[in-house]
């Protein structure tokens, strides 16, 4: 049930700006382990499929905590909810930093995921706060912030974790942590909640959401799908730049920012979903995933071929994401933290398992193994969406509560 509609604050550019370099910082904590992830295997004297655990662990906690948590921001002000998440989210990055064993850091890891889901309460709210017509362009603005932030906290962490050491790098993001919940706290306005039942009925509304609405679930099938390939070549650049390169954590970095070239590029995909078929949009983005990781399959052993593929791979998934966003965000106006919840849960159980199975499967079959996983999921993904349009199309959007 919805609560009667209240006024709500217009969305200023100082408040787009601080929402953007907050969804940014925040996600960032989920990937600075990843270039990490060769020193960490070293510190603790443990293989890479074991050390690749602690990736995918964070990508589990964080969809734990969308799961559990996000769909909150229908219930509770988004603003307290963001708040009381920062003081986890420092915790949990300080125990990550000083973990004496692998187990203490697959622990805390799993908590920073847990917490650092406030990304996923800024775009509702950026979705929820921007005029109709520039939705697309204001979620576009965001979500080039969370995308930037994916990419260059390896470059960040890659740097740091050479030069300092990797544990450093979790005491940073904690002070950069303290510095956004300050600003979040000062600056940002509250959003009144919409909903007015209670958690268990909250919940519960997700089945329905599931079931009712078709675009939903084929956004969130082809999101998690697109992000298992993208996990997948993350977790294992590491273990392939040392392998082929003897490369270590600062260079993996470095890719990260060769890729902000394609989250900028996929930015441009929030105005064009106000203005185009995200259906076309979506198939051909698709296509550029698969032609990244086919770019991949031959370049194991050529930085120039890594540097193409990651560009491509980046704007493909990238702009995919943002595409299934605007889709799903047009759906129910007082359901969106709900829908966020289900769409970037599949989403970030994709990842996990992309990253699982990519350091599996690096110890068996190396570069050849892991682009191979990438070609198999993209083709899935790509085929899913050609097959499923018709459905989509003739299925109207429901309108209950």
């Amino acid at each position: 049930m919805a609560a009667t509609n209240k006024e709500k604050p217009q969305l200023k550019n100082s408040t787009l700006w601080i929402m953007t370099v907050t969804t940014g910082l925040v996600v960032a904590n989920l990937y600075y382990n990843q270039p990490l992830l060769g020193d960490i295997a070293n510190t603790y004297r443990v293989n890479s499929g074991k050390a690749g655990q602690v990736s995918m662990i964070t990508q589990i906690g964080y969809a734990a905590g969308m799961l559990l948590i996000a769909p909150l921001a229908d219930m509770f002000k988004r603003k307290r909810l963001m708040v009381i998440d920062f003081a986890f989210v420092i915790i949990a990055l300080i125990i990550a930093g000083s973990a004496s064993n692998i187990y203490i850091l697959m622990i805390a890891s799993f908590f920073v995921g847990v917490f650092s889901l406030i990304p996923q309460l800024l775009v509702p709210m950026a979705a929820h706060l921007a005029n109709p017509s520039e939705r697309g362009k204001k979620i576009g603005v965001v979500m080039s912030g969370l995308l930037i932030g994916i990419l260059l906290s390896r470059t960040f962490s890659g740097f740091i974790g050479a030069h300092f050491g990797w544990r450093t790098v979790f005491y940073m993001a904690a002070g950069l942590m303290v510095v956004m919940w300050l600003l979040v706290f000062l600056f940002l306005p509250e959003v009144e909640p919409e909903y007015d039942g209670n958690y268990k009925d909250l919940m519960r509304s997700m089945i329905h959401l599931i079931k009712n609405e078709p675009k939903l679930r084929i956004a969130a099938i082809r999101g998690g799908l697109c992000f298992a390939c993208f996990s997948a070549f993350w977790t294992t650049l590491t273990f392939l730049l040392k392998e082929n390169f003897n490369q270590g954590s600062d260079v993996a970095g470095l890719f990260g920012l060769v890729g902000a070239f394609g989250a900028i590029a996929a930015g441009l995909m929030g105005r064009l979903s106000d203005k185009m078929d995200a259906y076309k949009i979506s198939g051909f983005t698709l296509s550029l995933i698969l032609v990244s990781f086919i770019v991949f399959l031959f370049s194991g052993h050529s930085i120039a071929g890594l540097i193409i593929g990651v560009i491509i791979l980046d704007m493909g998934v990238q702009a995919t994401h943002i595409s299934n966003q605007s889709i799903i965000f047009a759906l129910k106006p007082e359901a969106r933290n709900r829908i966020n919840t289900i769409y970037m849960v599949t989403y970030f159980i994709g990842g996990a398992i992309g990253a699982y199975v990519a350091s599996q499967v690096w110890n068996a079959y190396q570069w050849t193994g892991v682009s191979t996983i990438g070609i198999v999921l993209s083709v899935v993904a790509l085929t899913m969406h050609l097959f499923n349009h018709k459905k989509v199309q003739n299925k109207p959007t429901t309108v209950h509560s």
